[in-house]
C-alpha cells in the first residue's frame, strides 16, 4: 500500500497534489488555497496549522507513515521524528537554481511514495506547458519585463534571474530586465523611483497588492511618469506561490502567457 504522507512545505505539497498523491495532512491550507490557488487540496487533507510551528497533536492524529519537510522547518524536525520518519527535500537554497531542484524534488517525492513514474510524468508535463507558453509569447521575446511584488506605495521587491519566476522567464525566451540575482527569492525592498531606470520594461506585478499601494499609486506622479505605466504595460497576475515547485512554474507561465496575449496590461485599476 502507498504510504500515508504529510507535507509541511508548500512546494512539496503542490508537487504531491500535481502527481495525484494526496497527503493525509499538510500545513496552512486556508492560506495555501489563497496564495498557491492550484492544485486544489481535497477536503480529506487535515490542516496541521502553521508551517513553522505545526500542531504536533493534529499531525499525530493524522498518523502519517512519512513526513516531507524542507530546510525552512528544520527547527521542528526533532518533534516531527517522534511522530514518523522525516524526509527533507529543499528546493530553495542559496546559489542553486530552483527549477532544477523542483524537478529533482518531484522525482524524490514520487519515489518515496511508491509512484516512481509520477515524477518523470510531472517533469515532462511542466516542460510541455513551458514550451507551449514559449511559443505563445514569441512575439514578446525582445521586450524586457520586471517581475515585482509591491511592498507598499513606495517600495517594491523584484524577482531576479535565480528566482523560479526568473527561470521561467528564461525558459519562455523572455528578458528579465533585472539582471542581478536575488538569492532565489525576491530582492530586499527597492524604492519605487528605481523603476524609472528601466524605461523599456513592462511590469508584471504579483499579488498581494497592499491596500495603500492600490489606493495611492493610481494618483502618484512618480508612478504615472513610468514608461511602462504610460504605455499600459502593467500586468497584474493572479496569485502565485513565490516559493513553489513545478506546479508554480506552470501556473506562472500560463498566467503570464495569457496576460501577454492581450495588447495592454490590466494595470492596478
Amino acid at each position: 500500500a502507498a504510504p500515508r504522507v504529510a507535507a509541511l512545505d508548500w512546494a512539496l505539497l503542490e508537487t504531491l497534489l500535481a502527481m495525484g498523491i494526496v497527503p493525509v495532512a499538510a500545513a496552512e491550507l486556508v492560506l495555501f488555497r489563497a496564495v498557491a490557488v492550484e492544485p486544489p487540496v481535497p477536503a480529506t487533507v487535515a490542516d496541521i496549522g502553521l508551517r513553522g510551528l505545526p500542531s504536533f497533536e493534529a499531525l499525530r492524529l493524522a498518523a502519517p507513515d512519512l513526513i516531507f519537510s524542507s530546510a525552512f522547518y528544520a527547527l521542528s524536525e526533532p518533534q516531527l521524528r517522534m511522530i514518523a520518519p522525516v524526509e527533507t527535500i529543499t528546493i530553495y537554497q542559496r546559489g542553486s537554481a530552483p527549477l532544477k531542484r523542483a524537478q529533482d524534488a518531484a522525482l524524490r517525492l514520487a519515489d518515496a511514495c511508491g509512484r516512481p513514474m509520477a515524477g518523470p510524468a510531472l517533469v515532462a508535463r511542466t516542460d510541455a506547458v513551458l514550451e507551449d507558453c514559449r511559443r505563445a509569447v514569441a512575439a514578446h521575446a525582445n521586450r524586457p519585463l520586471l517581475v515585482i511584488n509591491l511592498g507598499d506605495a513606495r517600495h517594491f521587491r523584484v524577482f531576479g534571474r535565480d528566482s523560479i519566476f526568473g527561470e521561467v522567464l528564461a525558459r519562455l525566451g523572455l528578458i528579465n530586465a533585472w539582471t542581478q540575482n536575488t538569492s532565489y527569492a525576491a530582492s530586499a525592498p527597492v524604492g519605487l523611483e528605481a523603476l524609472a531606470g528601466f524605461p523599456d520594461a513592462g511590469l508584471v506585478i504579483l499579488p498581494p497588492i497592499p491596500p495603500d499601494a492600490r489606493r495611492v499609486l493610481p494618483d502618484s506622479a512618480l508612478w504615472n511618469a513610468l514608461p511602462g505605466v504610460q504605455g499600459r504595460q502593467v500586468r497584474v497576475l493572479s496569485s502565485v506561490n513565490p516559493f513553489g515547485g513545478l506546479p508554480t512554474a506552470e501556473r506562472f507561465a500560463r498566467l503570464l502567457a495569457d496576460s501577454l496575449a492581450r495588447p495592454e496590461g490590466n494595470g492596478l485599476g
